[in-house]
């Protein structure tokens, strides 16, 4: 539908004689001599005037776009004021007008007062004057007096109610007299009221939410003048009317610039509407916004919100009339009832007042002491739990009242449900409510306002704290998103039945007139005309911008001329027929469907004055685009001045709010007029400037900028890039995140707008734009970027490269020649009992796809063999074969159709490749065969345990009772000692002391009546040194420190572990040097230990010992220090270890030839003959009854070449039984061998032989210095010694020669010389032997 053409109102039809006269009568007090100084104080005067009334614009478009309440025309409407009045300060004998903008429904009346008193026009003929035209009403107040001085109102009434504004109206003389100058020379004063401070608020707190528990703060920053820090402004905050206090729950400050208001510990009573007061020097400054409190999470699912304004009436001395409003139910279980709760003051226990819930609000509270103070809070109580306690009341002494508040409830229930409900626009995210109040009030408390989304069934609270009046405006809403409403009606009985839903209502701006443009700047000028530009509003009504019109005036009059009678549509305008040196300022109305918004503020003043300077004038228009946390856009348009030569280029200079430092942003001038900025700081505020260059130097800046904070707007998306998955066109898309009617999505290629291009469509649904390219090449390649107007700021942007628009225009062919895309082609696995699967996977498949496999040409069907099958859901088609053959060699195809795409894809199965696959088929027959009996599931392998026993172990599966199981080694059964049990399903062979004579072929048997299977497992090669190392991970790991220990034949380091084995991997080093084995250094082991010997040790043998046991992986390390005093003690052990076992070799002893017992008759001879040795030769003594024997005829002793002694007893007689015994001794020393001998006569019969107890003749000996081994040491076999070997009969005479049990090497005490003859040595035992001393 078009819009209707613009028609200009009758009230721009303006005469200005009044004016003229009024000011040619000032002007005429001014001396023609004191115009230079007229001219500069009036530049002055204008300047500081110019900028109140920017100021109180800005008030006045803020205060009506917060009030902003328009109803449908069909809808009655009680007055409201869309433009408010606002005080002005002129000065003595110059008009002031006072303006404002009613609406209503009827069209309200409006009457004007001074004081209170009615201005009556006809009471001072010209004084006053009157008018009211399209909703705007005036009162212009000519020639004014200090006695004008006054509070003005605007009553503006119609059957519906009443509403007024009020405004102050201050008159002052000139310097000179009691008032100050306007020049700002302020009198000395002895004190500074806050009232006289003057006061201009800057940013406002907006509508905020909140949530019961958190905080908030609500800020107001100002400027004041003069700002003294010791006399802040008199501020004042009010909730819903009611004057805030200072204390905990409400914290205020007035201090740095900024009235603050701290709400620590919300709750829903702190809902309401808040505004702030400030006390100024021309009266009172006021700022009002909505805080809505949510409920906090409660404390059980779906328990209701918490009661509020908990008070207490009828306050007496033993009772106290609790009483609060009821929570908002929206969805949650309707309230069954309330609990009271008190609490003394000062102490934190509460005490619940009622033990069963109270279903009205208000309850009596009983039993409290007198003179004491209570707190009291309520809960509330539904099926599902209990919610949150309430904030507690004030501070209640229970006393006899001397006036007390009485809460009278006469009528009983609730509230009747509210009437009619009706929605409108109000704001992009609110919109206005107003409905009709209840037939049956019933001591209302207020309302509850619900709101939901269109298409929802969920509803959500507006309000949660009841609010007193038929109309509310609802914040917080998403824009564009459509939502209906309905109230609820509370008193102490809790709520009312809902109201019928009020009818749908888009959430978007209310119609109005645009506020008015800003930012008027001169262009350029020719002596004759100005050329200026100005910006658009920053809030256009609702409606589309499409008329702007300008005024000018001589800055030296009053009177306003219009420029254009015509509308304007652009935001430049040139302003012929000027005079030439004679200043100008300017101001632009714009206007859209429902008239001419407000005036801007008036521009500086302009000089008209031809511009002859070289260098091009400023650039103008600067907007920003794609404003992000860290970066942003700046666009501008070239200069109308462009100098005496071409532009050809920009500077861009930025500087941060409140500082004059600009930073140069482009080292060289950019040619385009956009520049994209990047590393800002998030949060942070900016001001830009651009200057214009050409061939004769940099132009003068642009006016500043709006201020832009770097921060993206809340759910601020990208431009995305794509391909329809219908059409295959390649687009751009946005989906904006706010947007009203009057938006428009705005394309452009490199910020250049595209409009109507045959390569591009643009087209826009809902919140969503696209760019489609109607044949995309290189030549679309560039920056794309969209700007959604009427919003705030809503844009992005996306550059276009040649790699991606090729990703894109594949895949554009692949969805306008579509194919069934494959995660996988055609393969093959083979399956159990050797069948083969052939299959391929799409990434989606529908169920009407067909598909055929081909096989060396011909097409294969599901049969006998063969099994065809696909699943949708997963895009698996395959096939198996059965019984795999040489046959089955060739080439495999699958071709598929699924709607319009197709494909086809194919495996070549020939040569090694089929060989190896009908192998593999080959094996798992056999191997499903095999599972069909009893069979290994898991082949003999090895494991070696903690003691370093090697274990081959095998796993079994399908056995039973009947399975028999055996090991062989070598095809030779061994026979472990524990017998297998096949039913446990795991055997094992133990291996202990593993070494190289356990390598061979080992084999495990698994056999019952239906079938058998056979492990094999080698052990040697590879496999053996796999074992090796295992046994020496675990032998390393438990390896001793090297120890000491000193033998005979020299000094022996040795290192115990769990077990050894000469395959180990073991190296013994001398200071880094690795050690062979050799006469020198013996290197050797046993079982549980690996020594190395160092024979007939030498200084050369000093140092630093180590061994290395080598796992594969790890070195296992032990060392030893030999030397210092180490190695002295050990060499001197050895030097007594050496001396000892040589004595010991060359001692003499008895090597054979005597009987232990003899039995003989009288009468005989009897010969006692044995052989003897020793070096040096030995002296042999006989002795009888441990009496010395002498040699005589019956006895008689010889010993003949040192070797063979003999005792004959000739004719033995019973005297001659006894014991005998022989000492053999040389200085190193000797042994005693016994003889028992019994005589017995003839024809006696022959006596029982008893042997004599040994006796051992070794003198006593040291104790050795060598330290003792562990007691599980094994001994070492001693090397053969060169003497003779003894005789069984013959006995060691040095016990302590006997080697310990598995130690190393001997533990024997030195012997010492042979002790005199005269002490008699006792005989020793046969039956003891002498080890054999070792070889050097």
């Amino acid at each position: 539908m078009a819009e209707p053409a613009y028609t200009i109102p009758a009230f721009r039809q303006r005469t200005a004689e009044d004016t003229t006269e009024e000011y040619q009568r000032v002007s005429t007090n001014f001396g023609k001599g004191l115009a230079v100084i007229q001219e500069e104080l009036h530049r002055m005067r204008m300047a500081t005037k110019a900028q109140v009334d920017s100021l109180a614009i800005q008030k006045e478009v803020k205060d009506m776009m917060a009030k902003r309440t328009d109803l449908l025309e069909e809808f009655p409407k009680m007055p409201d004021f869309l433009v408010a009045l606002r005080p002005h300060t002129v000065w003595e004998k110059t008009p002031v007008k006072l303006f404002c903008t009613v609406q209503g429904n009827p069209r309200p009346i409006v009457k004007w007062y001074k004081g209170g008193v009615p201005v009556d026009p006809l009471s001072a003929p010209g004084k006053y004057k009157i008018e009211s035209k399209y909703g705007v009403h005036s009162l212009i107040i000519s020639r004014c007096v200090v006695s004008d001085t006054a509070e003005y109102s605007a009553v503006a009434t119609n059957q519906h109610g009443t509403a007024t504004s009020t405004a102050k109206v201050t008159v002052k003389r000139p310097a000179g007299s009691a008032e100050s100058c306007h020049l700002g020379l302020v009198p000395h004063l002895t004190e500074i009221h806050p009232s006289k401070l003057e006061v201009t608020l800057l940013d406002r707190f907006p509508v905020s939410f909140g949530v019961e528990g958190g905080s908030i703060s609500l800020v107001c920053t100002m400027v004041v003048v003069p700002d003294l820090p010791n006399v802040p402004p008199l501020a004042q905050w009010y909730r819903d009317d009611k004057m805030l206090k200072p204390g905990k729950l409400a914290e205020m400050s007035t201090c740095g610039g900024a009235a603050r208001l701290t709400l620590p510990h919300l709750a829903k009573d702190d809902e309401g509407l808040y505004t702030l007061r400030i006390f100024t020097k021309d009266g009172t400054a006021e700022h009002s916004a909505y805080l809505f409190v949510s409920d906090a999470a409660p404390s059980a699912a779906g328990a209701p919100g918490a009661p509020m304004s908990v008070y207490a009436y009828d306050v007496n001395s033993d009772y106290v009339l609790v009483a609060w409003k009821p929570p908002n139910t929206v969805n949650e279980a309707p309230i069954t009832g309330y609990f009271v709760d008190r609490c003394e003051a000062g102490a934190d226990t509460w005490v619940q007042c009622n033990d069963a819930p109270v279903k009205v609000c208000k309850y009596p509270v009983h039993g409290l002491s007198v003179g004491r103070s209570y707190h009291f809070r309520v809960r509330a109580v539904n099926s599902a739990g209990i919610s949150r306690p309430s904030r507690k009341s004030g501070k209640v002494s229970a006393l006899d009242p001397i006036d007390s508040e009485r809460l009278q409830g006469t009528d009983e229930g609730a509230p009747s449900a509210p009437g009619q409900v009706v929605a409108t626009r109000n704001t992009k995210s609110s919109v206005f409510v107003q409905w009709e109040a209840p037939k049956h009030h019933k001591n209302l408390m207020g309302y509850y306002i619900d709101g939901r989304v269109v298409g929802s069934k969920e509803w959500f609270p507006c309000n949660h704290k009841p609010f007193k009046h038929t109309r509310f405006v609802v914040h917080g809403l998403i824009p564009g998103e459509t939502y209906t409403f309905r109230v609820q009606a509370v008193n102490i009985f809790g709520l009312s039945e809902e109201s019928q839903e009020s009818s749908p209502i888009a959430v978007e701006p209310a119609l109005a007139t645009p506020s008015a443009p800003y930012g008027i700047t001169m262009l350029s000028s020719d002596g004759s005309s100005i050329t200026v530009a100005w910006k658009s509003p920053k809030h256009c009504g609702g409606s589309k911008v499409n008329a702007y019109y300008i005024d000018k005036r001589d800055a030296d009059t009053l009177v306003w001329k219009e420029v254009n009678l015509a509308a304007i549509t652009e935001r430049v305008c040139t302003v012929d027929n000027l005079t030439e040196g004679v200043f100008y300022e300017f101001k632009v109305q714009a206007a859209n469907m429902a008239g001419v918004g407000v005036p801007s503020a008036p521009s500086a003043p302009m000089k008209c004055e031809a511009w002859t300077m070289d260098e091009p004038g400023p650039a103008y228009d600067l907007s920003f685009s794609e404003v992000r946390s860290h970066s942003l856009v700046i666009l501008w348009k070239a200069p109308v001045y462009t100098g005496a030569s071409a532009v050809s280029g920009y500077f861009v200079d930025m500087t941060k709010k409140g500082s004059s430092e600009f930073v140069t942003l482009n080292q060289e001038a950019v040619s385009h007029r956009y520049l994209q900025v990047t590393g800002l700081e998030e949060g942070e505020t900016y001001v830009f400037r651009v200057r214009s260059v050409n061939a004769n130097g940099v132009g003068k800046p642009s006016q500043l900028s709006e201020p832009v904070c770097a921060k993206a707007l809340p759910g601020t998306t990208e431009i995305v890039a794509g391909v329809d998955e219908e059409t295959g066109d390649v687009f751009l898309s946005l989906e904006a995140c706010e947007i009203c009617e009057t938006s428009k999505f705005v394309w452009s290629k490199n910020y250049k707008p595209i409009g109507d291009c045959p390569r591009v469509g643009v087209t826009a649904k809902g919140r969503t734009s696209r760019l489609t390219f109607t044949n995309p090449d290189k030549d679309d390649l560039g920056r794309y970027s969209v700007v959604v107007t009427d919003t705030d700021g809503v844009s992005s942007s996306h550059t276009l490269t040649e790699d991606a628009l090729n990703t894109m225009l594949e895949l554009s062919y692949a969805i306008r020649h579509p194919i069934v895309p494959l995660k996988h082609g055609l393969n093959y696995e083979i399956l159990e009992k050797g069948h083969v699967r052939f299959w391929l996977q799409a990434v989606k498949l529908s169920p009407s796809v067909s598909y055929r496999f081909i096989v060396n040409d011909k097409e294969v069907t599901s049969g006998e063999g063969h099994k065809i099958s696909h699943d949708v859901a997963s895009g698996i088609i395959q096939m198996t074969v059965d019984h795999f053959t040489r046959a089955n060699e060739g080439t495999y195809t699958v071709q598929i159709h699924d709607g319009k795409a197709k494909t086809q894809s194919s495996l070549v199965l020939v040569g090694d490749v089929f060989k190896a696959a009908l192998k593999e088929a080959e094996f798992q027959r056999k191997e499903h065969i095999r599972k069909q009996g009893p069979h290994f599931s898991e082949y003999l392998y090895f494991t070696v345990t903690e003691d370093c026993t090697v274990m081959l172990a095998c796993k079994m599966a399908n056995v039973k009772k009947e399975t028999v199981f055996h090991w062989y080694k070598e095809d030779d059964e061994i026979v472990p000692d524990t017998p297998p049990n096949v039913m446990s399903g795991a055997c094992a062979l133990p291996v202990p002391l593993f070494s190289r004579k356990d390598q061979g072929i080992y084999k495990a048997t698994l056999s019952d009546d239906r079938g058998k299977d056979t492990s094999v497992f080698d052990i040697s090669g590879q496999v053996f040194d796999d074992i090796i190392n295992a046994i020496a991970q675990i032998a390393g790991a438990s390896a001793s420190d090297l120890v000491l220990q000193c033998t005979p034949e020299g000094i022996r380091l040795q290192c115990y572990m769990n077990y050894y084995t000469e395959e180990m991997k073991t190296v013994w080093k001398h200071k880094e040097s690795k050690i062979a084995s050799s006469e020198k250094m013996r290197i050797g082991g046993t079982a549980e230990m690996a020594w190395m010997q160092i024979c007939d040790p030498s200084d050369k043998e000093k140092g630093h010992y180590s061994i290395e046991i080598s796992d594969g992986v790890k070195t296992h390390t032990r060392t030893f220090d030999l030397s210092g005093q180490a190695y002295t003690d050990a060499y001197e052990e050895y030097l007594r270890l050496k001396a000892a076992a040589f004595a010991e070799k060359n001692r003499g002893r008895v090597v054979g030839g005597l009987p232990d017992v003899v039995t003989i008759m009288e009468e005989k001879s009897l010969s006692l003959t044995c052989t003897v040795w020793g070096e040096p030769t030995p002296e042999v003594s006989w002795f009888k009854n441990e009496q010395e024997v002498a040699s005589t005829e019956h006895t008689k002793i010889t010993f003949d070449g040192g070797k063979f002694a003999s005792l004959v007893i000739n004719k033995v007689t019973p005297d001659d039984s006894g014991k005998y015994s022989i000492n053999v001794r040389n200085k190193y020393g000797g042994e005693f061998v016994e003889i028992t001998v019994s005589v017995y006569r003839r024809g006696e019969q022959i006596p029982e032989p008893k042997l004599g107890q040994p006796k051992m003749a070794t003198p006593a000996a040291t104790p050795s210095k060598s330290p003792a081994p562990p007691s599980k040491t094994p001994t070492p076999t001693p090397s053969k010694s060169q003497t003779p070997a003894p005789s069984m009969k013959s006995a060691a005479s040095t016990p302590a020669s006997t080697p310990v049990p598995k130690s190393p090497t001997p533990t024997s005490k030195s012997p010492t010389p042979t002790p005199p003859r005269s002490v008699k040595s006792p005989t020793p035992p046969r039956f003891m032997k002498s080890p054999t001393p070792p070889r050097k």
